[in-house]
């Protein structure tokens, strides 16, 4: 990423406390600008989809459709955008299956700032530097 170019980010989770906290993490660091928040799948896929964010920071258990079947459906329509899971949900299943569908990265609640940064810097690295290397 150039430096005089903020990362776009989008937030999906279903609770209020947890994209209010994730809000306040992205917009702390100036970085990364938020660009929408969605509190359910289906608004998500929309949402990903139209505004094409570079980082999804998306819940697993949500209403309508689960996190992991937003990752099927905007995995293959955006391959170039870094999706950290941020998800209570710390099953093995519930784990492989995101790493399996195109997670960047998987952060089990509760989190702390620092984490979720350093989960962003990473998978944002390494897609920079896979971009880089084709």
């Amino acid at each position: 990423m150039s430096a005089d170019k903020k990362t776009t980010v989008l937030i999906v989770d279903d609770n209020a406390s947890t994209r209010m906290l994730l809000r306040a993490i992205v917009r702390e660091d100036e970085r990364y600008v938020l660009v929408g928040e969605a509190s359910n799948g289906t608004d998500a896929i929309e949402m990903a989809l139209r505004l094409k964010p570079q980082i999804i920071c998306l819940d697993n258990v949500m209403p309508k459709v689960s996190g992991l079947d937003v990752l099927q459906e905007v995995r293959p329509q955006l391959p170039g955008t870094v999706i950290l899971m941020v998800t209570g949900s710390s099953d093995r299943e519930t784990v492989q299956a995101a790493i399996q569908n195109g997670a960047n990265g998987y952060i089990v609640k509760p989190f702390n700032a620092a984490r979720v940064l350093a989960a962003m810097e990473h998978a944002t690295a390494a897609m920079d530097a896979n971009s880089k290397g084709q």
